[in-house]
């Protein structure tokens, strides 16, 4: 009787189907959302909040293959964000942009694969299939060429069924940090950009740079309000990889991640983040790409820090500044900012009064996003390490 296969191609029980490549003048601001690159993110989620869109007449039954479910598990092909997977929670029609795959099981069972690519060392995999000296690539059918594990179906199920109660974990983390997250920003919008803040009515409009503010507002520069410091790489023989010194945050790599794939450290934090703050590519790719800190980072060439007594504030001033700041970005090849550019950019500061109520509201939300973040690594960490043992047999199916 001849021996059942152990382990395969993902192409033998797959399909990686790219996405389409619409036109430019495709876009529109309603239609069909369309899922691209940048909602892949580092947690084996798919941000649905910001969904560009094409015209309903576009979907052809040429393109039914490219239409996304609800489950469809995807990975991204292209750019520092190469290997990351994500899976689609949603129970509306969506379409499948380039430069993003989506992984069909075929013949091998839906969660178990979803619980096979989001491992910690299958999205590592995938990165380093990427090639290209600027631009990091893989194909489809190089995805289909990585090697997986395959057991039995009914051993499949029974692995998917135990790592299922993590992802469940996971997204219901993942959902509770998206409500803080809509409710913060909510609350900056109808404050500090409609101007319907606690006592405005009391207030006159005066002129300014940026257009009418309530009379006590000013216009200031980034840098006056905020400590911005730019991030600079340390001297090589101070790098080590053994975890003496302080962790260092040096470019798109290990930007935007919360930093899992961060494998260096360094004994001379010259440039240093303190937890809380925002963390803020400048340079590259990823240029606008920011993140929390959890915890002391030595600041490597690429980033920059933002700090503040009013951080609640500073995090949403900056991602609501940020359209503003992506179109004065400068270089060559890749987009970039000084550390001028950021520090001079004009903002709206409110009085201190409105500022201190701001952060008494807001905070809370903030910390317990944090610590929703911090189960969902550890969360991730110990099925990363549940996996290999389940799929092995040192951890026995039945038991678990």
């Amino acid at each position: 009787m001849r021996e059942k296969k152990t382990n395969g191609r993902l192409g033998d029980v797959c399909r990686v189907i790219p996405g389409y490549a619409f036109k430019s003048s495709d876009w529109c601001d309603k239609g069909i959302p369309v899922v691209k690159i940048k909602n892949i993110k580092g947690d084996t989620s798919v941000d649905l909040s910001y969904l560009d869109c094409v015209p309903e007449s576009v979907l052809t039954p040429k393109l039914q293959k490219f239409v996304l479910v609800d489950g469809d598990i995807l990975v991204a092909m292209t750019g520092a964000t190469a290997g990351k997977v994500g899976k689609v929670r949603t129970c509306m029609a969506l379409l499948l942009n380039q430069r993003v795959a989506k992984i069909q099981p075929v013949e091998a069972d839906h969660d178990f694969i979803w619980s096979v690519v989001s491992s910690h060392e299958y999205q590592e995999t995938f990165f380093h299939l990427a090639d290209g000296a600027a631009q990091p690539n893989m194909s489809g059918r190089q995805i289909e060429s990585v090697n997986i594990p395959l057991p039995p179906l009914p051993v499949q199920r029974r692995i998917a069924g135990i790592l299922s109660a993590y992802d469940d974990l996971i997204e219901n983390s993942q959902r509770r940090i998206r409500i803080l997250e809509a409710m913060a920003r909510a609350l900056y919008r109808e404050w500090f950009v409609h101007f319907r803040f606690p006592g405005h009515e009391k207030l006159s409009r005066i002129a300014s740079p940026l257009g009418d503010i309530p009379e006590g507002w000013e216009v200031r520069k980034l840098g006056e309000i905020a400590d911005i410091t730019m991030g600079l790489s340390p001297k090589g023989n101070t790098y080590n990889e053994v975890g003496d010194g302080t962790p260092l945050i040096n470019g798109p790599v290990e930007f935007g991640d919360r930093f899992t794939k961060q494998v260096k450290w360094t004994t001379a934090p010259t440039k240093t983040c303190r937890n809380g703050d925002l963390i803020v590519c400048v340079r590259g790719s990823t240029t606008g790409k920011y993140v929390k800190s959890d915890g002391v980072y030595c600041l490597g060439r690429g980033v920059c820090g933002l700090s503040s007594s009013f951080q609640c504030f500073i995090d949403l001033l900056f991602e609501n500044e940020l359209p503003t700041l992506l179109s004065q970005t400068s270089g060559s090849t890749f987009p970039s900012w000084t550390g001028p550019q950021l520090k001079n950019h004009p903002v709206l500061f409110p009085p201190q009064e409105l500022l201190t109520h701001f952060e008494i509201l807001v905070k809370p939300m903030a910390e317990q996003v944090l610590s929703l973040e911090r189960q969902i690594q550890n969360l991730h960490r110990t099925r990363n390490l549940l996996l290999p043992r389940l799929l092995s047999g040192q951890t026995n199916i039945e038991a678990a």
